[in-house]
C-alpha cells in the first residue's frame, strides 16, 4: 500500500487470471495495455490455448474437469505465490461469484479484482437481496418473503395469482427455477427446484415470485470505485434467451428512453450502495410492457455481454475494474457517460440448432473470422482447437457496431455471413435467421420469444423453397443460353449470381 496523490492505492504489477478462453484473452488484453503482467492458469485440455501462450507466464493447475482444475482455490492461491502475482482476477463463471474465494484472497493479502466477500455474499443469495434492496427503497418483484414454510408460501401465492415461479435462493443461470401455472402443481415444483438447486449450489432454500409475463430483461451496467463514487453505463438488452441463457444482447434498449434510463440507473446504484458495492456489477430489471420495472438479481462480476457497452460508451470496463482494484477513483462523473450509437452481440456456440441446440464437440479444423468497420470478435479458440464437454459451449461473442440501430443489424448479418467455422456445429444459423426476423427487427420480443415464438424450422423451410425457385431460375436461364456458343476453354458466368447464391443456400 501507497501513497499517490493522496490517494491511498493498492499497487500490484503482476495479474493473475483465474479463468480461460475468451474472457482470459480479454482481460490479459486489458492489463498488458496498462503495463501489468500476466500469468495464465491451464488445465489439460488447455495446454495450448490462446490464453496460455499469450500471458507472460502460464501454469498448469490439474485436469481438465473444472472442479479438479479451475475450481480448485488453493491451487489458485499457489500459483499466485509462486508467480508474484499480487491481484487475481476471476473474470466469469468458475469462482467469480464465490464469497469464500474473494475472502481467500483478502486473507492471503492478495487483491480481488471485483466486489467485497461480503457484497458477493449478499447479492448471491437472491432472498437476501432482494430484502436488502427492497430496504433501500429498490422495486422487487412481489414474492415471499424468508423463511416460509410451503404452505405459507402456496398460500402468498394465491393472494398474487398465477403464473409464478419458483426460484432457488442461491440460484442462477435458470437452475433450481419453476414456472407454476395451477395450484396443484406447487408441490411437485418445490421438490424439483429443490433437488435441483440442492445438486447445483449446496442449498435447497426456494421461494416464490410472481411472474411478470411480456417481460423485458434490461440491465444495468455499473462501476463503483472504494471513494464511494458509483455511476452506470446505460443498459443493456438481454431478452433474447433460451433456458434462461442469454443469446444475443445490445445497447442501448429498443424499449428504454432517456427518462426510463435515468430511473433505472439511479435505482442500479441505490442497490449497489445498499451493500457497499466496488468493482464492476450489474443489476438485472424485469420490465413489464407498461415499463414498470422490477430487480431481479445483481450479478458481482463482469458480464458476457460488456463488449455492448464499451462500444455505446467508449469505456473499457475491464480496464477500469483494474483501476479500481488498484484503489483509484473513477475517472468519470455521471455527466460524462453518453451513449453513442448501437452495438449487437451474438454469442456463437458450439451446438446445432437444427437438433434442438444439442451440444457439438470435436476439433474445430478451420476458423474464418469476421473483420472490417465496426466488427469485433472476443474468442479464445484456434485450428485444432478440441471442443470438449467439460467446459461452457461458448467458443466465442461477435459484435457489431453502427451508428444506429439499423447500420448494427445489417454489419451483423455480414459479418454472420463471413464467419466460418469447421468441424463442429454452431449456431450461427440461428443468429442469422434471428438477423432476418421481422419482430426483432421491429423490437417485438421478450424474454419468451425465443422458446414460444421462433423456430428454426421456419428459417429451413424458407431455404429450401428459396433454394428450389433460384435453381430454377437459373435452369430456365441457362436454357434459354443452351444455343450460343461458348469458345472452348472459356468460363460462362452468366449464371454466377444464381449459382452462387444457390450454392450458398444448399450447403
Amino acid at each position: 500500500m501507497l501513497r499517490e496523490d493522496g490517494l491511498l492505492v493498492q499497487k500490484f504489477d503482476k495479474l493473475l487470471i483465474a479463468n480461460r478462453g475468451e474472457i482470459a484473452m480479454r482481460i490479459l488484453r486489458a492489463a498488458r495495455e496498462l503495463g501489468i503482467a500476466t500469468v495464465a492458469v491451464y488445465s489439460d485440455a488447455d495446454r495450448n490455448a490462446p490464453h496460455v501462450r499469450f500471458a507472460d507466464e502460464a501454469y498448469h493447475i490439474g485436469p481438465p474437469p473444472a472442479r479438479e482444475s479451475y475450481l480448485v482455490v488453493e491451487r489458485l492461491l499457489d500459483v499466485a505465490r509462486r508467480s508474484g502475482a499480487g491481484a487475481i482476477h476471476p473474470g466469469y463463471g468458475f469462482l467469480a461469484e464465490r464469497e469464500a474465494f474473494a475472502q481467500a484472497c483478502a486473507d492471503a493479502g492478495i487483491v480481488f479484482v471485483g466486489p467485497p466477500a461480503r457484497a458477493i455474499s449478499i447479492m448471491g443469495d437472491k432472498l437476501m437481496a432482494r430484502a436488502t434492496v427492497k430496504a433501500a427503497g429498490v422495486p422487487v418483484v412481489p414474492g415471499t418473503e424468508p423463511g416460509q414454510t410451503d404452505d405459507e408460501m402456496a398460500a402468498a401465492a394465491g393472494e398474487m395469482g398465477f403464473p409464478v415461479l419458483v426460484k432457488a435462493a442461491a440460484g442462477g443461470g435458470g437452475k433450481g427455477m419453476r414456472p407454476v401455472h395451477r395450484p396443484e402443481d406447487l408441490a411437485g415444483a418445490f421438490a424439483a427446484a429443490r433437488r435441483e438447486s440442492k445438486a447445483a449450489f449446496g442449498d435447497d432454500t426456494v421461494y416464490i415470485e410472481k411472474m411478470i409475463t411480456e417481460a423485458r430483461h434490461i440491465e444495468i451496467q455499473l462501476l463503483a470505485d472504494s471513494h464511494g463514487n458509483t455511476i452506470y453505463l446505460g443498459e443493456r438488452e438481454c431478452s433474447l434467451q433460451r433456458r434462461h441463457q442469454k443469446l444475443i444482447e445490445e445497447a442501448p434498449s429498443f424499449v428504454v428512453d432517456g427518462e426510463l434510463r435515468r430511473r433505472m440507473g439511479e435505482v442500479a446504484v441505490a442497490a449497489a450502495r445498499s451493500v457497499d458495492y466496488v468493482n464492476a456489477g450489474t443489476i438485472e430489471f424485469l420490465v413489464d410492457r407498461d415499463r414498470h420495472f422490477y430487480f431481479l438479481e445483481m450479478n458481482t462480476r463482469v458480464q458476457v455481454e460488456h463488449p455492448v457497452t464499451e462500444l455505446v460508451t467508449g469505456i473499457d470496463i475491464v480496464q477500469e475494474q483494474l483501476r479500481i482494484a488498484r484503489g483509484r477513483r473513477l475517472r468519470l462523473r455521471q455527466k460524462d457517460v453518453q451513449i453513442n450509437g448501437w452495438a449487437i452481440e451474438c454469442r456463437i456456440n458450439a451446438e446445432d440448432p437444427y437438433n434442438n441446440y444439442l451440444p457439438s464437440t470435436g476439433v474445430i479444423t478451420s476458423v474464418q473470422l469476421p473483420t472490417g468497420p465496426g466488427v469485433r470478435v472476443d474468442t479464445g479458440v484456434y485450428e485444432g482447437n478440441e471442443i470438449t464437454s467439460y467446459y461452457d459451449s461458448m467458443i466465442s461473442k461477435l459484435i457489431c457496431y453502427g451508428e444506429t440501430r439499423g447500420e448494427a443489424v445489417l454489419r451483423m448479418r455480414r459479418a454472420l455471413e463471413e464467419y466460418r467455422i469447421m468441424g463442429v456445429k454452431t449456431n450461427i444459423p440461428f443468429h442469422q435467421h434471428m438477423m432476418e426476423s421481422h419482430r426483432f427487427l421491429s423490437g417485438q420480443f421478450d424474454t419468451k420469444f425465443v422458446e414460444d415464438r421462433f423456430s428454426m424450422e421456419d428459417r429451413a423451410a424458407g431455404h429450401t423453397l428459396e433454394a428450389a425457385l433460384l435453381a430454377t431460375l437459373a435452369a430456365h436461364e441457362q436454357s434459354q443460353r443452351a444455343a450460343q456458343i461458348v469458345a472452348p476453354g472459356a468460363r460462362d458466368t452468366s449464371n454466377w449470381k444464381w449459382y452462387s447464391r444457390w450454392e450458398r443456400l444448399r450447403r
